[in-house]
């Protein structure tokens, strides 16, 4: 395994463990699947549930629950696709983002001792995360790029 390759595993690993850590912690009061999705919502903007769908590694029936019940929420709307009238367009209400809000700030709570506990130990750590936040926000604006969105080839891929 490369440096390089070490290095963006064990970033995804440890990422991926803190994520899941925040939110077993955190009273988020909306189940995790629906917060996950709000956030990709957030993220993508007016999206048809198959694109929804494909970009959450799901199946198309199984999201299309997941948004039926943020529509009964008042967390999504459908609003007709302007380029196919045959298919909507799943977007976030004020409400789903307000709840999305509510989400992000329970698991940023239940983090914040964490961080406190961390800067006590060792004062200089709050640089150091605030540096590694700044790098994670340039990786994704370089994945956001057009050129990134192909699929790397790998040994698991090739």
């Amino acid at each position: 395994m490369t440096i390089t390759l070490r290095l963006g595993n064990d970033l995804l690993r440890h990422a991926a463990r803190l994520n899941r850590w925040a939110s077993r912690h955190a009273s988020l009061g909306v189940p995790f699947a629906q917060a996950r999705l709000l956030a990709l919502l957030e993220e993508l903007g007016p999206t048809r549930v198959g694109d929804l769908a494909q970009a959450d590694n799901s199946s198309q029936p199984a999201l299309t629950v997941c948004v039926q019940r943020l529509e009964a929420a008042g967390w999504v709307q459908r609003e007709g696709d302007p380029r196919d009238a045959r298919a909507s367009l799943v977007s976030l209400t004020r409400a789903g983002r307000e709840a999305l809000t509510e989400v992000r700030q329970a698991r940023a709570a239940v983090l914040q001792p964490v961080l406190d506990e961390l800067e006590r130990r060792d004062p200089a750590a709050r640089e150091r995360v605030e540096a590694a936040v700044a790098v994670i926000a340039d990786l994704l604006d370089i994945s956001a790029h057009p050129d990134m969105s192909r699929p790397a080839t790998t040994p698991t891929n090739r």
